[in-house]
């Protein structure tokens, strides 16, 4: 999802550091020359030149294969790249992989390299590089000191805990070998490739794997579309463009990372035209719609947020159960809180499977709001409202009353905890309300810090009977962290669902490595979600990232890449010679 200017611009996320209106006219509101380029068409297609200033972290992580914030991986992944990536499907693409098979149902991975790849020193990429790689990988998982530094895209990943052996078969071709098949193996192996022999100088592989694992005065030498060619570690560092990249080379010249304290600061160096770039972090980015200097591109994050049953609770049991289930997913009113609560910047879903997906089914959205439907359903389960008081009781004449929990510091999951306890009080239900309910200001971190604790106290000891949480799902694809039995003790199950036929969904779904299994695979667990209704699936959260409105060209972030079709980006001579002369 992206908004361009002329076109009706939707509303974008933003908690920001104020500035004086004197620097806001000055930087963002300001447009009568740039409504004079665009009256002259000065976008004439795709240029070359220019430069680009981007936020990066202040605690520069150069090192691709270490533990760095969301800045630093998005920056990392202008330098380097991986066997193969993830689209913004989800799906896997070939990157520094030519091609690949499987073989021994699942359990042997062979890969062809491609052959025209060279790293920024002038090096060819070879099958040692991705050995080596892999190796010093391994080496870190397996010394308790290193492995609590390494990249969350190694952390997330199963596929090297599975992983035997990587043999070298020649240059560019060569075979992983597991102890069993693994349905993600591919997405697994999407981390960053380095170069072996900038780290390996003598036959201590040990010392070359010291060396790879380095957080200081780590020279990063990659094969992606930029070069690094100046390092500032106070002030910024800088990109070129790799002239021998082995795809099209991008058309703006120079990336220049600009060091900055955290997010906030970030978007107040955007506002003020000290970066060309700044991502969103709240829901209120409605005041940059009509500025025509800035640009709004909105996807969908891969934030999740979700009504929890607890299953250990007998009034979510059984067939009754499932129906007041069902009866509260159709009584939520998912529209109006993604409306009132989040201005319009959530995507709604039924299902924890991102909504751009290439998993997700035809039968994803199966629960509108239909608040008859709902008292329909509860009326055949039993419940009536006897005493005429608008809530329904049970055969004994006990009102149907349901417990709700949420962390209400966090303003918008207690705005859509009260709309929910208003919609169920619609239908009947009398919501108890396990949480302040008003806004809570001046709250201290360590209050906030109670709080949650406090929360997930009840969840761990089942002290509780509906919870309106979120989850930061992972670009891979695997559920099991919350529908499978096993995760019920100790685990992320928290509600205690435990369904076979869920388990053995999900078993297989690990154990298959051909998409068109996992496809159909996926099909049957989302359908078995939407009849069983154990969590009511509300909506993603977007993101979007803000770009001044002199990049032009194919500009599509991702929850993976903020960066994703660099290579496409430009920027007008016009806009070119502009930004020189006001330097």
């Amino acid at each position: 999802m992206k908004c361009k200017r002329h076109i009706c611009l939707i509303l974008v996320i933003f908690q920001v550091i104020l500035l004086s209106g004197c620097v806001l006219k000055n930087n963002l509101e300001n447009t009568d020359d740039l409504e004079m380029r665009t009256e002259e068409n000065i976008d004439n297609g795709p240029e070359s030149g220019g430069e680009l200033v981007v936020p990066i972290s202040y605690r520069i992580m150069l090192n691709p294969l270490l533990k760095s914030d969301k800045f630093m991986y998005n920056f990392n992944k202008l330098i380097f790249e991986g066997l193969f990536d993830i689209d913004s499907a989800f799906k896997v693409n070939n990157v520094l992989a030519e091609s690949y098979d499987f073989d021994s149902d699942g359990m042997i991975l062979n890969i062809k390299l491609k052959s025209n790849v060279k790293w920024h020193d002038g090096e060819e990429l070879t099958s040692d590089d991705v050995k080596f790689t892999i190796d010093t990988i391994k080496y870190a998982m397996t010394n308790s000191s290193l492995a609590g530094n390494l990249a969350d895209i190694i952390v997330s990943s199963d596929s090297l805990k599975y992983l035997k052996e990587v043999s070298v078969i020649d240059k560019y071709n060569l075979k992983l070998t597991f102890d069993r098949a693994h349905g993600d193996v591919l997405e697994g192996l999407a981390f960053p490739i380095i170069p072996k022999h900038a780290f390996q100088t003598g036959k201590d592989i040990k010392t070359a794997y010291a060396n790879a694992l380095k957080k200081d005065n780590y020279k990063p030498i990659g094969t992606g579309p930029y070069k690094e060619i100046e390092i500032n570690k106070l002030r910024n560092i800088t990109l070129e463009i790799f002239q021998d990249y082995w795809q099209a080379k991008p058309y703006i010249s120079k990336i220049i990372g600009k060091t900055l304290k955290d997010e906030e600061l970030a978007v107040t160096s955007f506002e003020t035209g000290q970066t060309d770039l700044a991502t969103s972090i709240g829901v209120d980015w409605e005041k940059y719609a009509q500025n025509k200097k800035v640009e709004i591109y909105e996807y969908a994050s891969n934030r999740y947020e979700f009504l929890g049953f607890n299953f250990r609770d007998g009034i979510f049991t059984g067939e009754k159960g499932k129906a007041l289930r069902k009866a509260i997913a159709y009584a939520i009113d998912r529209q109006s809180i993604i409306q009132k609560v989040y201005l319009g910047h959530a995507t709604r879903n039924d299902v924890p499977i991102h909504p751009e997906s290439w998993l997700l089914s035809d039968e994803a959205n199966s629960y509108g709001y239909n608040l008859n439907k709902a008292r329909q359903i509860i009326v055949s389960a039993g419940w009536k409202d006897v005493d005429g008081d608008g809530f329904f009781e049970d055969a004994d004449g006990n009102k149907l009353t349901i417990r709700l929990t949420t962390n209400s510091f966090n303003d918008l999951r207690r705005e859509t905890a009260n709309i929910i306890a208003e919609n169920l009080t619609d239908l009947g239900i009398n919501v108890i309300k396990e949480y302040n309910e008003n806004i809570q200001e001046d709250l201290t971190e360590e209050a906030k810090a109670s709080q949650w604790e406090s929360m997930m106290q009840k969840l761990t000891t089942g002290s509780f009977e509906m919870v309106l949480l979120g989850w930061d799902l992972s670009y891979i694809p695997n559920l099991s962290f919350a529908f499978h039995s096993s995760q019920i003790e100790g685990g992320l199950n928290f509600i205690g669902y435990n369904n076979e036929k869920m388990d053995e969904l999900l078993l297989r779904a690990q154990n298959t490595f051909r998409p068109e299994d996992k496809k159909k695979i996926y099909e049957e667990i989302q359908d078995l979600i939407i009849d069983e209704l154990p969590y009511v699936s509300l909506y993603f959260v977007n993101s979007s990232i803000l770009t001044n409105s002199k990049v032009y060209g194919e500009i599509s972030p991702t929850e993976i890449n903020m960066y994703n079709k660099i290579t496409e980006w430009y920027i007008p001579k016009a806009l070119q010679q502009e930004n020189n002369s006001e330097e």
